[in-house]
């Protein structure tokens, strides 16, 4: 484990709900080191995924400050949160969110066209990345061709495209079978204890709990 990657200083979110106020979180306090693999668990509300949303930039605080590799992500505009989450946090989804008419590899190298990558290295990159993740032979599938723990696996590929700094991964295995959970969260692992790479699950799966090497609890919005 290396130097922090976040920061997070008494961070609250509240939203309003017709003249009814939603304490989502409440006064955070965290610090993510380079390197860790580490799962964000609570019941259904307690704040799991609003907490994800604001570390990768998709939702503002009401209050306090998340920094990131000494950006402070509220000074940021509308534009630069976007060129943010492009160039620094891989996402992977519940719902996989690939786009469907692309091929595995087309979904991967997606992000480094955004990037402006060359498409010889973005390609290049992709094939690597997506044979990382044992799908070297599906390169050219769609992900109506696919399983669901492969769709998930381009989506971890996907996710590392970029070269961010951490991934963020919110209930990754939660629709997939036992199997297809295991063998991803292996791959995940594998990647951590590799390459280094962060990542932050939001997770209800005792498996992933099982791998991870902290453990992070929040109820009613708050770390207990």
């Amino acid at each position: 484990m290396g130097n922090s990657v976040i920061k997070i200083n008494n961070l609250s979110k509240i939203y309003k709900e017709g003249v009814n106020e939603v304490h989502a979180l409440e006064n955070i306090d965290l610090t993510i080191n380079q390197g860790e693999f580490t799962a964000i668990v609570g019941p259904s509300g307690s704040g799991k995924t609003t907490l994800l949303n604001m570390i990768g930039g998709l939702d503002t605080p009401s209050s306090g400050n998340i920094i990131v590799n000494q950006t402070n992500l509220s000074s940021l505009s509308y534009n630069e949160l976007i060129n943010f989450r492009r160039d620094n946090v891989g996402f992977v989804f519940q719902a996989y969110n690939l786009i469907p008419v692309l091929t595995a590899l087309e979904n991967v190298s997606f992000i480094m066209d955004l990037q402006n990558i060359p498409s010889k290295i973005s390609r290049k990159r992709a094939i690597e990345l997506l044979e990382s993740v044992g799908l070297g032979d599906r390169i050219n599938s769609r992900p109506s061709k696919l399983s669901g723990g492969q769709q998930q696996r381009v989506a971890v590929a996907r996710a590392l495209a970029s070269k961010p700094k951490f991934i963020l991964a919110d209930e990754p295995t939660a629709n997939l079978d036992s199997k297809s959970a295991e063998n991803l969260l292996d791959i995940m692992e594998q990647l951590n204890r590799k390459e280094n790479i962060t990542f932050i699950f939001s997770t209800h799966d005792q498996r992933v709990m099982n791998k991870a090497r902290r453990i992070i609890k929040l109820e009613d919005g708050r770390v207990v």
